[in-house]
């Protein structure tokens, strides 16, 4: 899978005989994705042509993904009519921080009474797939299959209020996070995926809550000491 639109609906499988998605919802799901990933960078000015160019869309459908990735906070709108991928703080940090372990915490906790033997299956497939991805360096397929991971894990729980909060943290530190995985990279952390699943398997739901609160803080705390130390964030913005 290499768009996902968000959370809730990340790894839906595609259907050839669904009804063709509007042009506007395409390229709004586009930008998102570059969002999410790490494609647009922190600080990175995003301008109506430079978007045209990018995806080949119109200025309306374009101008539509604008307002609403704003709205959602991926993109901010600065002085001069100026938008610009949004650069985190300190402070923001421990708020995104704060509203993970509350949210996603419960969102496991949830999932791991709900979740049945085909998801923990794909959730495994998935998670090797992970683990290919680092084996290789490939810092895009990463993001993407522990967005994959996440996005399943938290379908599971069947709380679409929950998964809403959710999508809108991640939209804003993906970008960021892509920032230190590629200057950082991802070896020698501790592998929480594989403690959750092990929890999933045993339908141990305190544990599988445990390992992604653990999962998600880790992340987090990366983003903290590369912004302290100012790996990757010093040059980020040309």
């Amino acid at each position: 899978m290499e768009g996902t639109g968000n959370l809730a609906q990340g790894f839906e499988q595609s259907d050839e005989n669904a009804p063709r998605v509007p042009v506007h919802q395409q390229v709004y799901a586009q930008l998102r994705d570059a969002v999410l990933f790490g494609e647009l960078a922190p600080g990175q000015a995003v301008t109506i042509q430079g978007l045209i160019k990018r995806t080949g869309a119109g200025m309306t459908p374009i101008r539509e993904a604008i307002r609403r990735l704003t709205s959602e906070g991926a993109l901010e709108f600065q002085g001069n009519r100026r938008v610009v991928v949004p650069l985190l703080t300190l402070d923001t940090i421990d708020d995104l921080i704060f509203l993970r372990e509350s949210v996603e915490t419960r969102l496991a906790e949830r999932a791991a009474s709900r979740v049945t033997e085909a998801q923990i299956a794909r959730l495994e497939a998935i998670d090797a797939r992970l683990d290919d991805a680092i084996t290789r360096g490939d810092v895009p397929a990463y993001l993407r299959r522990n967005y994959d991971f996440h996005a399943l894990l938290y379908g599971a729980a069947q709380a679409p209020i929950l998964l809403d909060v959710a999508d809108s943290v991640w939209l804003r530190f993906g970008p960021s996070m892509r920032v230190v995985c590629g200057r950082m990279g991802t070896q020698n952390l501790p592998d929480n995926h594989k403690t959750a699943l092990t929890a999933l398997r045993a339908q141990d739901t305190d544990a599988a809550a445990e390992a992604m609160r653990e999962d998600v803080v880790q992340g987090m705390e990366q983003i903290r000491a590369a912004m302290l130390d100012g790996t990757g964030f010093s040059d980020v913005i040309d």
